[in-house]
C-alpha cells in the first residue's frame, strides 16, 4: 500500500530550521507586502525563508533576509531586487507585544510558515527563544522517543 502524500493546501514554504533552532513562544499571523513580480514568483513556489529574521524598526515590523526569485518571464520594466525588505503588516497591539518582548526580554522574531489564504500571502511569525546545543540534542532524542514507540504500538 502507498502511503498517501500530505495535502499541503495553501502552504507555500514552511521555515523548518526555525523550530530546530529556536523554542516558539506565541505565534502571529502578518500579512505581507509584496510587489507584483513577487506574487508570481510565490505562486510558482520560488521562495525561500531560511535566512530570514524580522526586525522592529520605527514601529513597523519589516522581513530581512528573505529571497524571493524573479521569473525569467518578469516584465522587462521592472528591476527585481529578490533580497529587498518587505514591510510586515500586523496590528498596532501586535507590534507593541513583539517590540517589547524583543526588547526587554531577549526574545526574536523568526519567520515560521509562508502560505495563502483567501488569495492573500500570510506570513506567520513566532515568538521564540534560542536553543543551546543540549536542547537540541534533546529535542531529537525525544522525537526519536516518539518515533520508536509508534513503531512498538504498531506492532502490537
Amino acid at each position: 500500500m502507498a502511503r498517501k502524500k500530505a495535502d499541503t493546501g495553501n502552504t507555500i514554504i514552511v521555515n523548518k530550521k526555525a523550530r530546530f533552532d529556536f523554542f516558539i513562544e506565541e505565534t502571529f499571523e502578518s500579512g505581507i507586502e509584496l510587489k507584483g513580480w513577487e506574487v508570481k514568483s510565490l505562486r510558482d513556489k520560488r521562495v525561500h525563508l531560511r535566512e530570514a529574521y524580522v526586525v522592529m524598526k520605527d514601529g513597523e515590523a519589516w522581513l530581512l533576509g528573505s529571497h524571493i526569485t524573479p521569473l525569467p518571464t518578469a516584465s522587462t520594466h521592472v528591476t527585481a531586487d529578490p533580497i529587498r525588505t518587505r514591510r510586515l503588516l500586523l496590528h498596532r497591539r501586535e507590534i507593541d507585544r513583539l517590540t517589547g518582548a524583543v526588547d526587554r526580554e531577549g526574545y526574536t522574531v523568526v519567520p515560521l510558515k509562508l502560505y495563502w489564504k483567501k488569495e492573500r500571502a500570510k506570513l506567520e511569525i513566532g515568538l521564540a527563544k534560542g536553543k543551546k546545543q543540549h536542547d537540541k540534542r534533546a529535542s531529537s532524542r525525544e522525537r526519536d522517543w516518539q518515533r520508536e514507540k509508534a513503531r512498538f504500538l504498531k506492532r502490537g
